[in-house]
């Protein structure tokens, strides 16, 4: 019975901004952005192939490094190839799409896979030539403020050939 007391006593405090302490939580406060409340971008020609989107979800907020957005990907459409200084993770979020580092194997992706790729890999994704594909991309930036080296396309020949090197 003690246990539980002190626990929803400690609980209690956590979420009325109270520390164990009596300090009153003033310094930060969460902030909320809702749905529909951050415009969709088409995603200009010169960094993708196609038609992409991206939905926006967060930028970084000093001392935070990271930002996320979800991205549509049409049948067809994918990114050029590109490096993240800092690395940046994928959540595939629906659809099937397609991914490839630089010197390996183009890899298909589904609804709940996650791709981790490290800083300064050289790589691209996109949807299929025949499905949909959107992922959630989280990448931090660097000291500089950058979080992605934009390269050259993707032709349309490294697109289509699953398993050629380049």
């Amino acid at each position: 019975m003690m246990i539980r007391f002190t626990y929803v006593a400690a609980s209690l405090l956590f979420f009325t901004g109270m520390s164990a302490y009596g300090e009153t939580a003033t310094s930060a406060q969460m902030k909320l952005s809702q749905t529909g409340s951050r415009a969709t971008i088409a995603e200009p020609a010169d960094h993708f192939t196609g038609r992409a989107y991206i939905d926006p979800l967060f930028s970084p907020v000093a001392p935070q490094r990271a930002g996320a957005a979800n991205v549509t990907f049409v049948p067809g459409a994918r990114s050029d190839w590109h490096t993240h200084p800092s690395g940046q993770t994928l959540v595939i979020t629906s659809g099937t799409g397609w991914v490839q580092e630089w010197g390996g194997e183009r890899k298909t992706v589904h609804a709940g896979d996650v791709i981790q790729c490290p800083p300064g890999v050289k790589h691209w994704h996109g949807a299929t030539d025949k499905t949909t594909m959107v992922h959630m991309a989280i990448q931090e930036s660097n000291d500089n403020g950058e979080n992605v080296n934009w390269l050259e396309k993707v032709s349309d020949k490294q697109y289509l050939q699953a398993g050629e090197h380049q």
